[in-house]
């Protein structure tokens, strides 16, 4: 009998045949048959006709209409459907680590688009009961920033993939994910952090899990700003806001998996969405230099930045 946990995580109530340790648990179903409560379930199953089926001359991915169908090489087939469902075909040699990490990025990103949730890629933090999202390409820092606002008492409420949904008045909300970051060793070394008692994400490479249960925000937060993180050759660090159609194309540039939005059919959506979306928040560009370390510094200058658009804004 194939073992069942339950999770909550992403504002989701998650039945679940792999074991995803970094979500929080949540309580089994009272009826085994009973899932109408159920908002996804993931379970393992033989995809490997099915992709023979349908791959084609693309050996990676397949879509169509609420149906997404990938494949890693020596890690597993993913199914993604009708933004409920997540089915995983592992192949022999795939590792938990490896299965996992594209089980809570890849898969979740789409399973939002499919549910016509914008995911932003960055890292989400709380300042005064309201969300901001720092966004940026791979490398960028976000993650570090991140953890610079944790180290001065802040919360933080996602990493990676970010949930923006409306609420019943039409404001942006951020919705949590689970309390874990990702953290590079460099930036451990930064901040002071003995890597020794820590996992890396997936074997040999130098990027590690970091628990934040005491610093996680569990809570709905409106969305009331949005950061993008870009390093700049130049010694001074330079915060400057972000205007008109500039902010429609950074949502863009920052969508989770924004490679996948025309091919699933979705780019209106993601443009009403965007439009939408920016009707509400401020946009930032803030450029660091990559000479230094300056994560406690862009702290302080978002946080002022924060000050002063309540005084303009409040």
């Amino acid at each position: 009998m194939k073992e069942i946990t339950y999770y909550n995580a992403f504002g989701l109530y998650i039945q679940s045949e792999i074991k995803l340790p970094e979500l929080t648990k949540a309580k089994a179903l009272k009826e085994e048959n009973d899932t109408l409560m159920l908002d996804l379930t993931i379970k393992k199953k033989d995809l490997s006709i099915r992709w023979k089926e349908v791959s084609g001359s693309n050996n990676y991915f397949f879509m169509h209409e609420n149906m997404f169908l990938f494949n890693v090489p020596d890690v597993a087939i993913f199914l993604v459907e009708n933004g409920e469902r997540i089915i995983v075909s592992p192949t022999h040699n795939s590792s938990e680590d490896q299965i996992r990490l594209y089980l809570l990025g890849t898969c979740m990103g789409v399973l939002f688009m499919q549910r016509r949730i914008l995911p932003l890629h960055g890292s989400a933090i709380e300042i005064d009961g309201r969300a901001y999202a720092i966004v940026g390409h791979s490398g960028a820092g976000k993650s570090t920033l991140a953890s610079a606002f944790i180290m001065k008492g802040f919360q933080l409420v996602s990493d990676d993939v970010i949930p923006v949904t409306f609420n019943d008045e039409g404001f942006p909300i951020v919705t949590p994910a689970y309390p874990q970051q990702k953290l590079w060793l460099e930036s451990l070394d930064e901040f002071g952090i003995e890597s020794t008692n820590l996992k890396p994400i997936i074997d040999r490479e130098k990027k590690f899990v970091i628990p934040v249960e005491k610093n996680f925000s569990s809570k709905l937060l409106p969305l009331e700003g949005v950061i993008e993180l870009v390093k700049t050759k130049h010694e001074e660090i330079e915060i400057k806001q972000i205007y008109n159609l500039q902010r429609l194309q950074t949502l863009y540039r920052h969508t989770y998996r924004n490679v996948f939005i025309d091919s699933m059919g979705m780019m209106e959506w993601h443009f009403k969405t965007s439009t939408k979306l920016c009707k509400h928040i401020k946009m930032y560009q803030l450029q660091r230099p990559i000479t230094r370390f300056t994560a406690h510094e862009l702290t302080n200058i978002i946080l002022d930045e924060v000050k002063k658009g309540e005084k303009v804004y409040g």
